[in-house]
């Protein structure tokens, strides 16, 4: 809803002291330390608030939804897209399966992240704070639920400076508990990727679910519910690192929410901006109607220039907007723009974009690079493996038979959804031969295994040299699991030890 404001009265400042200069730098008489003062951001419409809320729906709808979408991984396998499989120590994501010694799958998404996150920064400032960022997204429905309960901007302001009455009280219950129905949820969505999210939900239902589920639920309810019902823009301006890191970041040709002051000063009231262009002087467009600061999230004034709790939102754009319409002057008065590009017009020069440049080629190539490497090692990763240990004490044994043995602990992993039979071979020293503890004793130099479906097993193995003698007191070996057809699927490195 638009809000409704007088602009043809709008105060003047038009005086040197006012006039915004290209460093838009704070007073030095500001204090280092102030006290937070509440902030009533108002509603308003327009293209990036639109943008705003087709985010939040996508991004929560993912969030609270995506536990519930099934993914066929055959018989015994879980069938829930996403999981995060503690108790077998799997991760799940689609058609993609992660074990444990495939973490670095996982620090590598978190390398994409960030530099997806310094790309975002080079080419349009705080844009990931401005409609990702978790803090946002749920402190801007916090606000529509606050605003849905109490009222708009004016109307709140109104009741907090009155007096408690019936309805107020009633207003607040309403709104409180909105507020905590959305954090429990936002807790209990986040437990049901740690498990089959229809059977814990039936669980927390009935109260049989694990009590580490209602602990994290409970922890996450009260995160959810003081960030984003009560800290909000303080979690932005003091608890998060980001806005610090970004200023290292970023360079003059990023796009930023900027007032253009170069067309909006002098500020003064509509009818002597009016009055002043008749006669061909100079009236700068903005009237300091302040709807930029009403409607911002974190109460900044983007005419003072870049402010470290500015989140690059947009919706000062919005506003100002919405009274340069209604006063009959052109949009865009604080826009997505460049301090080169103020510089320029200035100048009388076009302006000029540069998203094209040498730190966001480099954080392509980086991202490219990095993401292909993953996709292809992701994609051509053999579905069995073979890991090897050398006892370390002893590191060997001599026999009375004159044969020098070797002990060694072998995991063999099957990622494969139906169970199989491999062959272990030995390489590296004539005439030896294996035994897998446990298991038949074979004197062909290979042992057959079964594993089962999308499971490791752990076994104990003695190399024996047999009647060859090793040369010298370390040898190389090459450990071979092939499948019952003879194709290599899986090889591992040690050694073999000897006086």
């Amino acid at each position: 809803m638009d809000t409704q404001i007088d602009v043809s009265q709008a105060g003047e400042r038009n005086s040197p002291a006012h006039v915004v200069s290209g460093a838009h730098a704070a007073s030095d008489d500001a204090p280092l330390y102030e006290a937070r003062k509440q902030i009533y951001p108002q509603s308003v419409n327009g293209t990036f608030r639109r943008l705003k809320w087709a985010i939040l729906a996508i991004t929560l709808g993912i969030y609270y939804l995506l536990p519930f979408v099934r993914w066929d991984r055959g018989p015994g396998a879980p069938n829930q897209a996403v999981l995060v499989d503690l108790e077998h120590h799997r991760f799940y994501f689609f058609f993609i399966e992660i074990w444990p010694q495939e973490v670095y799958y996982i620090t590598g998404l978190m390398i994409l992240a960030a530099l997806s996150l310094f790309l975002m920064n080079a080419l349009a400032g705080r844009v990931w704070c401005g409609y990702l960022c978790p803090q946002t997204v749920w402190t801007d429905l916090y606000l529509m639920i606050e605003r849905l309960a109490e009222g708009d901007r004016r109307e709140r302001m109104r009741k907090d400076a009155g007096s408690w009455t019936v309805q107020r009280v009633a207003e607040k219950i309403i709104k409180h508990s909105l507020w905590l129905a959305i954090a429990w949820w936002t807790g209990g969505a986040w437990v049901l990727y740690f498990n089959d999210a229809p059977t814990l939900v039936r669980q927390l239902a009935t109260f049989h679910a694990p009590a580490i589920a209602y602990i994290w639920i409970g922890i996450l309810t009260f995160t959810t519910y003081t960030l984003a019902g009560f800290m909000r823009e303080q979690v932005c301006v003091y608890m998060c690192p980001w806005p610090r890191i970004q200023a290292a970041l970023t360079d003059e040709n990023a796009l930023n929410v900027t007032y253009r002051y170069d067309r909006g000063e002098p500020r003064m009231s509509v009818k002597k901006a009016k009055a002043l262009r008749a006669v061909n002087g100079k009236a700068g467009d903005c009237v300091d109607c302040g709807q930029c600061v009403a409607v911002c999230p974190t109460g900044v004034d983007i005419r003072g220039g870049p402010n470290m709790g500015c989140i690059q939102c947009g919706l000062c754009i919005d506003a100002c907007d919405n009274v340069m319409r209604k006063i009959g002057r052109p949009a865009r008065l604080i826009a997505y723009d460049t301090d080169v590009n103020i510089r320029r017009r200035i100048e009388g020069k076009e302006n000029v974009f540069r998203p094209v440049r040498v730190r966001t080629v480099l954080y392509v190539v980086l991202i490219l690079g990095i993401g292909g490497l993953m996709a292809g090692k992701l994609f051509t990763r053999a579905d069995a493996g073979v890991a090897v240990i050398h006892d370390r004490n002893p590191l060997f044994v001599s026999l009375s038979n004159g044969e020098i043995r070797n002990g060694y602990t072998v995991r063999f992993s099957n990622m494969a959804p139906v169970e199989r039979r491999f062959v272990l071979k030995v390489q590296g020293l004539p005439g030896s031969r294996i035994e897998i503890v446990g298991e038949d004793k074979n004197t062909s130099g290979r042992e057959d295994v079964e594993i089962g479906p999308d499971q490791t097993r752990e076994s104990r193995l003695l190399v024996f040299s047999g009647a060859a003698k090793p040369e010298g007191s370390s040898t190389p070996l090459s450990f071979i699991l092939t499948d019952e057809s003879g194709k290599v699927v899986a090889t591992a490195k040690d050694f073999f030890r000897a006086p």
